[in-house]
Order: structure tokens, then sequence, then C-alpha cells
């Protein structure tokens, strides 16, 4: 795992241990060993365990998993084992929780609508929007790839991204495309757009991406059987955003878009576990 998150791992921490845990440096002694497992309470797939691994080796607990990332767990697996400093265990408790089961329940959406879509569209790719948490970015995108989604961008000099915002000071598509393309700050130009005459002066623009942004299924269908027939000197990519979930997703699979992104993979409930003390 990489400096940068490491860090990030730290001041996570950090924010839950800034004053140290009263409880346990109150009734138990500094040098009490204990062992302890994390148990799923619930089915799903597995995202976080090298997260884990930071988080524990932090409060020089060692910990053994007995899964692996993008592994599918059953009610009552164990996923890992602890052993080391008692007051180690109970201060990672939450911490390493909260972030394991976000991981985790981000992933098992993910693969739920992954394998929805993919029964109607065998080679859509699934990705998340930018609407994250501070902080909590590259470890819910993370979770979207250990299941085989996609990331979409981790930042803004990813690649450019046009929106309605930028169309509506720049007022025109031709130009803000001829402008990007000229930087050569991208490997590719994305636009968003809102209706098929905007998705028509893109595609003639030659961008690299359209995201049809608030399409309902069978307008994105006909705007997409629109762009077929234009001659750009390559055809875009085309991509699905806005209001699809898990109950819909199907009908947007069927319009046969490259991609589909939602924010709804990182709105996931977490996957629900618990963390056991063993008993002597």
């Amino acid at each position: 795992m990489d400096f940068e998150t490491r860090e990030i791992i730290r001041r996570i921490i950090s924010e839950e241990l800034w004053a140290g845990d009263i409880t346990s440096e109150t009734i138990i002694e500094e040098d009490t060993e204990a062992k302890a497992k994390i148990i799923t309470t619930n089915s799903g797939y597995v995202a976080g365990i090298s997260e884990m691994f930071l988080i524990f080796d932090e409060l020089n607990v060692k910990m053994r998993a007995k899964t692996s990332d993008g592994n599918k767990i059953e009610r009552g697996d164990i996923l890992a084992t602890l052993r080391g400093p008692a007051r180690g265990i109970l201060a990672a408790e939450t911490i390493s929780l909260n972030l394991f089961t976000r991981m985790s329940g981000i992933a098992t959406r993910t693969k739920k609508m992954m394998k929805k879509a993919k029964k109607i569209h065998s080679e859509i790719r699934i990705a998340p929007t930018r609407k994250t948490t501070p902080l909590l970015k590259q470890f819910d995108k993370r979770a979207i790839e250990i299941v085989g989604g996609e990331p979409h961008r981790y930042h803004l000099a990813d690649f450019i991204l046009i929106t309605q915002n930028h169309l509506k000071i720049v007022k025109s598509i031709e130009k803000a495309v001829k402008k990007a393309k000229k930087t050569n700050e991208s490997d590719q130009i994305e636009i968003e757009v809102k209706n098929k005459k905007q998705a028509v002066k893109a595609t003639e623009a030659n961008a690299d991406i359209i995201m049809l942004k608030n399409f309902k299924p069978q307008k994105a269908k006909e705007t997409i059987k629109t762009l077929k027939k234009t001659k750009p000197k390559k055809q875009p990519i085309i991509e699905l955003s806005g209001k699809i979930n898990l109950s819909n997703i199907e009908k947007y699979a069927k319009t046969k878009p490259d991609i589909i992104s939602t924010p709804n993979l990182i709105q996931a409930p977490p996957l629900s576990m618990k963390l056991e003390i063993n008993e002597k």
C-alpha cells in the first residue's frame, strides 16, 4: 500500500484516537494481550483487507486474513484473526469495521449491479461518479475495482470532463471541445449533455466520450441510435449517468451504452460485520 494511503489511514486513526481511548486505558492494563476475530453477519463480497492490515499494524496488532479481496462471503464466516495488545485491538475496532464494512458494502452493491447489467449487455462497464466522501474516495473506488468495476476519475486532473456548468460559461460545445483538444492536457475529452441535440453536436465535435445525463431509458435508446448514424472521425464512447440504481439498471443496460456511471455504488449500505474478543 502506498505512502499516501498509509497517511490517510493515520489521519482516520487520529480522528478517533486524538485523545486516546479512556475506557480501555482506565480498566485494562497496558501489557494485557488479547486475541480476536472479525466475523461477517451478512453475505456479500469482501473489500478492504489491505486497509485492515494497515489500521491494525499502526496499533501494533497482528492480523491474519482468512479470505481475500473480491471473495464471496457468507454470514458467520471468519474474515480475519487478530493478536496483540488488548488496548490496540479495542482502539482499532470501530475504525477498522467502519472502513471494512463500507468498502465491502460498496463491493457487494457493485457486484450486484454488474451482474444485472451484464446479463443484458456483456460488454458494459459499471463505474461510480465523483460524488464521494472526502478522504474516503480512494477506498470507495478501490472497492469498486476489486470486484471488476471501473473507477472513473480519481481526480480532476485525470482527464477533461466538460459539464453543463462549464458550458454555461463557454456557451459552445464545439468551442469547448476544440479548446480542450488543442491543449493536449488530456488523453480523452468527455462531455456531459442533457439532450439529443447536444449529444449530436458533441459527437460532431469529435468528443471522445459522450455522457447522457439524466436521460430516461427510451430517450437514451433513441439518442444512442442517432449517434451511431453520425460520421465522426471516431465513434465516441457512450456513457449513461443519473438516476440509475439497482432497481432500474437493467432498463438502462438494454439501451446498449458502453458505460453506466452512478453514485448508487458508493451509496450502498455497509456490509454488516463484528469484532469479537476470544474468551480465555
